[in-house]
């Protein structure tokens, strides 16, 4: 049979349009899907700046038409992506693209005054598959006030958690086309979000680290005002243990956060297949140091979160901290300072959310025992090596770490003990309590770390005493003025944990012992 059929214009309805969602950055926006069907050569052609990904969906759509029970013949098909330029990325056009084909070979009617929009990925069956980023397409949808959205019925769970927006979910494309044309009924999906049944889960708990009773203090004082820590000690002396309990101290999530953070999840497809569809815990991320920067910090052809968006709100953990390559390291420096990452490319600028406490942890040396107490374990390293091992943090960088504090090896006899301390609740009791306090002075500012050189002076004024201590250690340690800065907001954060409304002496030479790694390390 030839590719070749004559067929009379009037025979076939030629156009067909359906609405969808496609995602820019962690937002998305609406696009409308044209289908044109003209008789000529079998030939299929998607236009309007589709990704490699969208390109292909013309093989999936085609045999899912097929395989469901449809007419394909072999026309002229041109398939329109508008608004056509803008990029489009992803496989959740496919559904749509089929049903627009299906419009407009007459296979599919329903009333032009419905108001519907379709997400979803088709198998070769017919079968729809999830996809990446329905929560931020919902609540788009719900900006739009559409009547519905027809989405993957594994996606909707993740769907239900925005309130007023009509969800339908579906397991296929001949499931899809019955509910359009009244020959099946499906009930919506309920809303199912409730921020006061929220629990998060809390597996670790500080409670379990013995000792180190300095170390969780300035932990307590980093979760409390949002401090960026650096820790340094030998191997096993619980650097990474104490890490991955901060997250169980840091304050409760907003539904704000909660919303955002989920939103960039969603958008990196880590809530499919999930039983949670709900980020309510602080994020942990603890990326391996061959990392590259492209992953640390997103990008790609059509832009994507990488570990620091990952890490918004909650905490970006780089274990064995000089082992990570310069170049990913210094990547760092403008998320840390801005709290969002900007990534540019030839068509447009995007930009993806990085508001996260960097904590770091680092040996002495590159054998890890220089200046340690540990019997038996004597440091083997050179000073060219100790000094090569250290330069690999740049001053910049090392300058973003608010609390520098030193993790020491345990004793037998702490090792022998019980657990002792308090309890990760407890901790967060008071880093919540805190963390309100500081939210309702700074209006706007979420911890002390983000304060503007405005709050600074308002917030930050020291008595003669403090300036002449403060005075004394910036000429012995030679700091830079980013260091004093970051001295007054960790005095600041350790006064509102003790109910001052005035920073004291002894809270200026506290903050200052957080910063003496500055010189003992690095000069």
């Amino acid at each position: 049979m030839a590719d070749y059929i004559e067929v009379p214009a009037s025979s076939y309805i030629r156009y067909g349009n359906i609405y969808s969602y496609a995602l820019l950055g962690i937002d998305a926006y609406p696009i409308q899907i044209e289908s044109d069907i003209r008789s000529g050569f079998s030939k299929f052609s998607i236009v309007g700046l589709p990704s490699s990904s969208v390109k292909e969906s013309k093989d999936r759509v085609t045999a899912a038409i097929r395989n469901s029970g449809f007419t394909f013949k072999p026309f002229v098909y041109t398939i329109n992506l508008a608004p056509a330029d803008l990029p489009k990325d992803g496989v959740a056009t496919d559904l749509p693209i089929a049903l627009s084909i299906l419009k407009a070979s007459g296979q599919l009617q329903y009333p032009k005054n419905l108001k519907y929009a379709f997400i979803g990925e088709l198998s070769l069956s017919g079968k729809l598959r999830p996809v990446k980023g329905i929560l931020p397409m919902v609540m788009q949808a719900k900006k739009n006030n559409l009547d519905a959205i027809i989405l993957p019925k594994e996606n909707q769970q993740e769907a239900s958690i925005v309130k007023d927006v009509k969800i339908i979910g579906v397991q296929t494309l001949r499931e899809c086309v019955q509910f359009l044309q009244n020959e099946i009924a499906i009930q919506p999906t309920p809303f199912k979000f409730d921020q006061t049944k929220l629990t998060p889960q809390q597996s670790l708990d500080m409670y379990d680290v013995k000792g180190q009773m300095q170390v969780k203090r300035a932990l307590e004082i980093a979760a409390a005002g949002g401090h960026n820590i650096l820790m340094i000690g030998p191997p096993g002396s619980g650097k990474t243990m104490l890490a991955k309990r901060l997250t169980s101290i840091l304050p409760d999530m907003s539904l704000e956060e909660i919303l955002q953070t989920t939103k960039i999840y969603s958008i990196a497809g880590k809530l499919i297949d999930q039983e949670q569809n709900i980020v309510a815990t602080r994020p942990f991320r603890s990326p391996h140091h061959t990392i590259s920067d492209i992953a640390l910090i997103g990008g790609g052809s059509f832009p994507k979160p990488g570990e620091v968006s990952l890490a918004h709100n909650g905490v970006l953990f780089l274990d064995e901290l000089p082992e990570f390559k310069k170049n990913v390291l210094e990547v760092l420096r403008q998320p840390l300072e801005d709290g969002t990452v900007c990534i540019a490319r030839a068509n447009s600028t995007l930009s993806f959310p990085a508001d996260f406490m960097l904590v770091a942890s680092m040996n002495p040396c590159p054998c890890g025992y220089y200046g340690s107490n540990i019997a038996g374990h004597e440091c083997t390293c050179s000073p060219s090596s100790i000094q090569r091992y250290r330069s690999r943090i740049s001053g910049p960088l090392l300058d973003r770490f608010d609390i520098h504090i030193e993790v020491s090896a345990l004793q037998y006899e702490e090792l022998e003990a019980l657990p002792c301390g308090e309890s990760s609740q407890a901790i967060r009791q008071r880093v919540n309590k805190v963390r309100k306090q500081q939210q309702e002075k700074l209006s706007g500012i979420f911890s002390n770390s983000q304060m503007l050189p405005s709050h600074i002076r308002k917030y930050c004024q020291i008595d003669a005493q403090s300036s002449k201590i403060l005075k004394t250690a910036i000429e012995q340690m030679g700091l830079s003025a980013r260091a004093y800065d970051k001295i007054l907001k960790i005095s600041r954060t350790i006064a509102d944990m003790e109910g001052s409304d005035k920073i004291k002496s002894h809270h200026i030479s506290e903050a200052i012992q957080y910063r003496s790694l500055d010189r003992k390390f690095w000069e």
